[in-house]
């Protein structure tokens, strides 16, 4: 038995070649993975002895020579595959041992350039992956070093049988697939490309106890290339493990959180914010995220968009929530969390967005768009009604018109003081969010600033509205009722800002 070993990912790797070896299994190899072999004290043979051919092009090419791709394809169950491998002194090669450069691992250092990432992108490893797992009946193909194991195991009873064998490849085309999406993906020269051929890369994260329920199966995927963006890369410091839902709510959470540039909290119950306060300082951002809705807030989850000092965290700590996450946290202020067992605190990497396109899923396909996180220009904003908004007003408009974004449509959203006192969410009806959102605020409707990611329909939203207390609008506009909508508002005396802009959520 023969065996071609290549590998970037060089763990383990002595012991499973020495297992090999023991076999009886005749090793070839080439430059880094050769050297490391050696080093254990395992035989192995250069590529070069089987090809007759030394390696050129700094490396380039090594393996891609009918004696190494011939010895792979041959199928054993055909007399005349055999017999010309014969006629040209090619021997069988039973197993291919490979794993590729470390594309991604390069491409996500700081300060690559073009050259050093088109330096590793392999070719020789995924030909000899695909060549392998292509005739996966006649050949082992093993790309994963936690199959080590098991391969060894199977080749000292010998059960290597055909089921095994299929498994590994189909582990193998899927490792090239992803390494070969993370290169296009890479290559892409804009975010938001929309390709005739569009694949996704993603990398098994974690496996969960379910999913929305516990009826479903569930497991967490990062992507390839954004592996250190968003909630994949969040840093669990403290906790159980996290559940299909956590991980949901904790991804828009930290999203609210980090979309406003001033200290903010975001508290989320079931993907909506329940809380959402900006102020300078982050205790009182707190106070008010959990004013918003504090009945709510229990269970829920904390995002903050700056590190959590011991002050926030002693009041953080008074309220059973599911989840804390922040860009940091001091010592004093990790001391108290910890004090909640069944809280999980996640930090994350301030900064890093995934910045790639939104996909949904429906059945039997994928819709795909860029993500909703172009920053709005409030000075380019046109008030339609006679009466102009406060500069207290005007505050207000900002940050309900910025956490409408974070909220399911129909989203409304009542705010006050830079923070939220009121929220209709996911409602059929735009009349019905108003409604939601008012009983929700209750007296602290008086004054607030009103927020709608759509257009209002009818003039009747504006006169609910207003009936509540709300003196000012912010909506994109763009109803065929439009001027009635402001003339219900003049009439009403409010103040009424036009963003031209939409931000519906589903």
């Amino acid at each position: 038995m023969r065996a071609v070993i290549s590998v970037s990912d060089k763990s383990g790797l002595g012991d499973f070649a020495r297992a090999l070896s023991q076999q009886g299994v005749e090793i070839y190899s080439t430059g880094g993975t050769q050297r490391a072999i050696a080093e254990a004290g395992v035989p192995v043979k250069s590529i070069s002895e089987l090809t007759g051919f030394p390696e050129i092009l700094d490396g380039r090419v090594k393996t891609l020579h009918p004696a190494v791709h011939g010895g792979i394809l041959a199928r054993r169950d055909l007399p005349d595959h055999l017999g010309q491998l014969e006629s040209h002194g090619i021997g069988l090669i039973d197993m291919v041992v490979v794993n590729l450069y470390p594309f991604v691992e390069t491409v996500s250092r700081e300060g690559v350039d073009l050259t050093e990432a088109l330096e590793n992108i392999d070719i020789g490893g995924p030909t000899l992956v695909r060549a392998s797992a292509k005739n996966f009946p006649h050949v082992v193909v093993v790309v994963d070093p936690k199959d080590y194991e098991e391969t060894t195991r199977r080749l000292e009873d010998r059960t290597l049988d055909e089921g095994f064998r299929k498994d590994l490849a189909r582990k193998a085309f899927r490792h090239v697939a992803l390494y070969d999406t993370a290169i296009a993906d890479y290559l892409s020269d804009e975010a938001g490309e929309f390709p005739e051929e569009l694949t996704i890369g993603m990398v098994k994260a974690q496996g969960l106890r379910y999913g929305e329920n516990p009826h479903q199966k569930g497991a967490f995927y990062a992507g390839t290339l954004s592996r250190g963006a968003g909630i994949a890369g969040a840093k669990q410091l403290w906790g159980k493990e996290l559940s299909f839902n956590n991980i949901a709510d904790a991804d828009a959470a930290w999203i609210a959180a980090s979309d406003f540039e001033r200290p903010a909290v975001s508290v989320i119950k079931h993907m909506n914010p329940c809380g959402l306060a900006s102020h300078e300082n982050l205790t009182e951002a707190y106070r008010g995220a959990l004013a918003g809705d504090p009945v709510s807030a229990f269970g829920g989850i904390v995002a903050c968009n700056r590190q959590i000092d011991a002050a926030t965290a002693e009041e953080i700590a008074n309220v059973f929530y599911e989840i804390v996450i922040a860009p940091g946290f001091d010592e004093e202020a990790l001391t108290i969390l910890k004090k909640r067992k069944n809280l999980r605190i996640l930090e994350m990497a301030l900064g890093r967005r995934d910045t790639g396109l939104d996909v949904k899923t429906v059945q039997g396909g994928f819709l795909v768009q860029t993500r909703d996180s172009g920053t709005d220009d409030p000075s380019g904003w046109r008030c339609v009604t006679k009466r102009q908004p406060t500069n207290e007003e005007m505050m207000d408009l900002e940050f309900a018109w910025k956490a409408a974004k974070h909220v399911k449509s129909n989203a409304i959203v009542l705010a006050k003081g830079s923070a939220l006192v009121g929220m209709g969410a996911g409602q059929p009806n735009r009349v019905n969010s108003v409604h939601l959102a008012l009983r929700a605020a209750g007296e602290r409707a008086k004054g607030s600033a009103l927020a709608s990611d759509a257009f209002f329909p009818f003039a009747d939203n504006v006169e609910l509205a207003s009936g509540g207390g709300v003196g000012a609008v912010v909506q994109p506009g763009g109803s065929v009722r439009d001027e009635e909508v402001i003339q219900a508002a003049d009439a009403l005396g409010m103040a009424m800002l036009f963003t031209d802009v939409r931000h519906f959520k589903h």
